[in-house]
């Protein structure tokens, strides 16, 4: 009979491997893993500092002291809730400078968006000097603000100006630029649109080098002309470009202050308040007669949720438009 001669040490040793103590994890790769999580944040983050520091600061501070009574030179004054605000609102001068805005607003972009469409196509066909032309659009975004506007404020004079004497040779009687509201709306706008119509070209040219070739190709195998192609294949892929145009020209033309302030010499819109704008509205309730930074305040609250709604708009509008493009893509697709 064979007689098992195996002790116990060694059937425990052949059993299950004790268990094993946990590893520490270095700080190396403590340090690695915090990296690969925090490092994308710490990347983006300056832009969000900045933002908080320079947009996100001024916009919530602005709210705070548009519930006060804050006066430039008293300082910081007793809480009125929406007292500034109701103020605001029943003033006529609040109403004028919101009209003149949108008034200004609406006579510049439109003329500038068409104007720039056309110079950005003109810059885009085969001329000779392309890179001086595309330099010499903008020029005028380069001039400083103070200047276009002391040069067109003597163009347009109501008595001793260019506009007039050229029109007098025409036979048309002078007009009063500086005294009628849509003649001032109209020499406001020529030089917002002076200003900015080349900067918005130079945006058009970029999303118009981007469109790819094979589609205009396949438009001259169709037998397009170059007007055809223009409105057939250049404003549909530019859409997006157009859109974000409109956005930004809508957000600058409410705010716009420069050129009505510098139109004549008071600086006060007018005579009658015939071109005073929103922004420059509020310049007068902080920095006039009345010095209530208060009001001032709620006066840019309110123009920025008007702001706020347009820009609602014009992102519903967008989504409208290219859910619109892309269930005819489809349509057409499926003809095929």
């Amino acid at each position: 009979m064979v007689t098992s001669t195996t002790s116990p040490q060694l059937d425990s040793g052949r059993g299950r491997d004790p268990e094993r103590a946990p590893r520490r994890v270095g700080f190396s790769q403590t340090l690695g893993r915090w990296d690969v999580k925090v490092s994308p944040y710490l990347y983006i983050s300056p832009f969000f500092v900045l933002f908080a520091l320079t947009g996100l600061f001024p916009l919530v501070y602005t709210a705070y002291v548009s519930v006060h009574d804050w006066n430039l030179i008293g300082g910081k004054g007793d809480f009125v809730g929406f007292e500034n605000y109701l103020f605001v609102l029943q003033e006529p001068n609040f109403w004028k400078g919101l009209r003149n805005t949108f008034s200004i607003f609406l006579i510049s972009t439109v003329p500038q968006l068409i104007i720039a469409i056309v110079l950005a196509a003109l810059l885009d066909a085969n001329l000779r000097a392309r890179t001086f032309w595309r330099m010499g659009v903008l020029l005028p975004y380069v001039v400083a603000p103070v200047a276009v506007s002391l040069i067109f404020g003597k163009l347009f004079a109501d008595k001793s100006g260019l506009i007039n004497t050229v029109l007098g040779y025409i036979g048309i009687d002078p007009i009063g630029w500086h005294a009628q509201i849509l003649p001032s709306h109209i020499a406001i706008a020529t030089m917002v649109d002076f200003r900015w119509t080349g900067y918005n070209t130079l945006i058009l040219l970029a999303a118009m080098q981007a469109i790819p070739k094979d589609l205009y190709e396949a438009a001259v195998l169709d037998g397009a002309t170059r007007v055809r192609q223009f409105f057939s294949v250049t404003i549909p892929m530019l859409r997006p470009t157009i859109i974000f145009v409109v956005i930004t020209s809508t957000i600058g033309g409410l705010q716009i202050f420069d050129e009505p302030r510098l139109f004549d010499q008071t600086g006060q819109g007018g005579p009658s308040r015939q071109w005073m704008t929103a922004t420059m509205y509020i310049y007068e309730l902080g920095w006039g007669n009345q010095k209530s930074f208060g009001r001032a305040s709620a006066v840019a609250w309110i123009l920025f949720l008007i702001i706020i709604v347009i820009a609602m708009i014009n992102f519903t509008a967008t989504r409208k438009i290219s859910s619109e493009t892309s269930a005819t893509k489809k349509r057409k697709k499926v003809s095929r």
